[in-house]
């Protein structure tokens, strides 16, 4: 039986691709614009078409002929448009252009009418007007249900709220789950995993065989910060010789995560653009005087041991924190593929019932 297909809008480095294909999709395109991301996409997913440029110039119609040609209609349309701008990190600029790109996958929508959609992104994205005006217009021809979830709740060893919004074609005959967390099948590994779960698995690693398993070279003053730091502390931590100006001139309850530890009995933090940088949040070993290795930001991420991130040391560190995480994006897939299998066996009593009418 063929695998469902798949499209993998904003794609990054290959965090959806790589959770989907984990449930059983067969990842036939994606885009993505960025230059070093795009490349990590190639490293780790050759077999997928990957049109490397700008979303706002490719030729949807175009598009939906070549994988219309290629396998029929698209199973599933899946997408994570830039997060920043509608992030708690980010600017909240209403003028920032990446605002725009969620209108953008309309078209895609319209073109290649794909059996179902799946959209992840920040929570923030909820009041977004153009992104409300997005799912009032998949309303017209899709059964659309959304949801603020929990990663941890799926198996993600790391604390990331996001919305999920599920589209199904109406003329399916299903409906999207209110619920993804029970919609998944028992087979589904739902078991709680910790920060010292996924850095367990950095053991037989070394940056001589694995060169993103390294860690940010800390300054002096920084290296005296994370030792002064205890397990599960932060900045409260640090002697006022050690304290930045800044840090003297925040409430007690802000920004306490800073140059804090990682506490593997926990979930770790959300893994950030700045995931390996002590300063920017609670992104320090739990027990070793350094942050976190790339390797091991990309294990809590839940990314193979073995996943491939092209270009410099910070361009691997945003891929990292601007990724879908694959355990989330697996259990996404699996609920997708359920609903798939269940469409197609009332399409098949339909056709049953017809012919013995």
């Amino acid at each position: 039986m063929p695998k469902p297909t798949a499209l993998d809008l904003f794609s990054g480095a290959g965090g959806t691709t790589q959770g989907l294909r984990d449930a059983g999709f067969n990842v036939v395109a994606a885009v993505e614009k960025d230059e070093d991301a795009a490349k990590s996409f190639a490293a780790n997913h050759p077999d997928t078409l990957l049109l490397d440029r700008d979303i706002r110039y490719v030729q949807a119609p175009a598009l939906a002929r070549r994988l219309s040609a290629a396998g029929g209609r698209l199973d599933l349309l899946t997408a994570c448009p830039p997060c920043q701008p509608f992030s708690t990190l980010g600017t909240g600029r209403a003028d920032d252009e990446r605002n725009g790109l969620v209108s953008t996958l309309a078209r895609f929508v319209r073109n290649l009418r794909p059996r179902m959609i799946v959209l992840e992104n920040v929570p923030g994205l909820k009041a977004e007007p153009r992104f409300r005006r997005l799912v009032d217009e998949l309303f017209e021809d899709y059964a659309v249900t959304e949801q603020i979830v929990q990663a941890t709740d799926f198996g993600v060893p790391q604390r990331r709220r996001r919305i999920i919004v599920v589209g199904v074609d109406r003329e399916l005959g299903v409906t999207p789950p209110g619920d993804l967390l029970a919609a998944l099948p028992d087979r589904f590994n739902l078991s709680p995993r910790t920060a010292g779960d996924a850095l367990a698995k950095v053991v037989t690693l070394s940056p001589e065989f694995d060169p993103l398993h390294r860690a940010r070279t800390p300054r002096l003053k920084t290296l005296a910060r994370i030792k002064a730091t205890k397990q599960g502390g932060g900045r409260l931590d640090l002697p006022l010789e050690l304290q930045l100006d800044c840090h003297t001139k925040l409430d007690r309850r802000d920004a306490t995560s800073i140059y804090g530890r990682i506490d593997p009995s926990k979930p770790a933090p959300t893994m950030t653009t700045r995931c390996t940088t002590p300063s920017c949040g609670r992104f320090v070993h739990p027990t070793e005087h350094r942050g976190l290795t790339l390797r091991e930001a990309a294990l809590i991420q839940t990314f193979p041991t073995t996943y491939a991130f092209e270009g410099g040391y910070d361009s691997a560190e945003r891929q990292i924190g601007n990724a879908v995480p694959p355990r989330l994006a697996e259990a996404l897939g699996t609920v997708v593929r359920d609903l798939l299998a269940a469409a197609d066996a009332a399409a098949a009593d339909r056709r049953a019932q017809s012919q013995t009418a």
